[in-house]
């Protein structure tokens, strides 16, 4: 008896995906990447597969959400390990359309703006980034119609302007949030962690450990979240900070010094050429016991 986890049927073409998709029955949840799989995206997997029939994944690299500057050209593309991750996780489709799929007439004349949220933070850091990521995101959840789309809390203010952009522009399906997937060392995983010499490897723990610092004097207000985060950056002299922020996890606006409640601890660095973002969600004045629950 043959117990080995059955492929995933793989789709490139709008016609193909229609097909796939109308032989889906009951709910369908999506997990849309763009490729260079992890255990991070596999974590997305596992809650989908725990919460719906079947399982989409979307493998798009999407030009619209790199900068002129950006890492496009070197994003790291492994395919067939990619698929060996669907197999095995037990995805049902995988959508791995090209450019030209996607955006038949090229570069779209008519895009999704991410609005003032989208300025902020990374929005500031990248013009024009969080556009792209929800004109694509948009495009795919009306090609497959999903019933839920998983995205990592890792990448919380896309994950905050995906949700806006399906309530306020009633798209029918729900966003869930997956708790981020850290390695053994506490950092967070990411495709472009591949990009990390050794040397860049061991900076980088620097960004959870101020996190981490920053979380554990939530108890004691706003200002010792920040002081107690900041203080571990600035003794790595070879992480270059963007940013390092406590704002509300809604507005994106920095907390007052009196806040008390949940708030996002966001950090966003360069070490050596690759640029990494992590945050945690901490409970400014709770006690131990309740930060630790957030």
């Amino acid at each position: 008896m043959n117990d080995s986890p059955r492929p995933p049927v793989v789709v490139r073409t709008r016609p193909e995906l229609e097909a796939a998709r109308a032989a889906l029955t009951g709910t369908v949840a999506v997990v849309m990447t763009m490729g260079a799989l992890h255990d991070g995206h596999a974590s997305l997997v596992r809650q989908a597969r725990q919460e719906a029939d079947h399982v989409v994944m979307t493998i798009f690299l999407n030009p619209l959400q790199f900068g002129r500057n950006e890492d496009l050209a070197k994003y790291p593309r492994t395919f067939d390990a990619d698929l060996g991750l669907c197999t095995a996780e037990g995805v049902d489709v995988v959508f791995a359309p090209g450019p030209d799929v996607v955006y038949p007439d090229g570069d779209p004349g008519v895009r999704v703006s991410a609005g003032r949220l989208g300025d902020l933070l990374e929005g500031k850091s990248r013009p024009g980034h969080f556009d792209g990521v929800l004109t694509v995101v948009a495009k795919l959840l009306h090609l497959i119609r999903p019933d839920r789309a998983y995205f990592g809390q890792k990448d919380a203010q896309q994950l905050l302007l995906i949700r806006r952009m399906v309530r306020d522009l009633d798209f029918g399906c729900e966003v869930v949030a997956v708790p981020t997937v850290r390695e053994s060392d506490g950092l967070a995983m990411s495709s472009r962690n591949t990009y990390l010499t050794p040397l860049d490897r061991e900076v980088a723990l620097v960004l959870p450990t101020a996190l981490g610092a920053g979380e554990s004097h939530a108890p004691e207000g706003a200002s010792a979240v920040r002081r107690a985060a900041r203080d571990v950056l600035v003794r790595e002299p070879l992480c270059l900070v963007d940013y390092l922020v406590l704002v509300h996890p809604m507005t994106l606006e920095d907390v007052p010094e009196w806040y008390r409640g949940e708030a996002l601890l966001a950090v966003a660095a360069r070490v050596g050429t690759t640029r990494l973002i992590d945050n945690v969600l901490v409970n400014i004045g709770a006690d131990g016991e309740q930060a630790r629950s957030v």
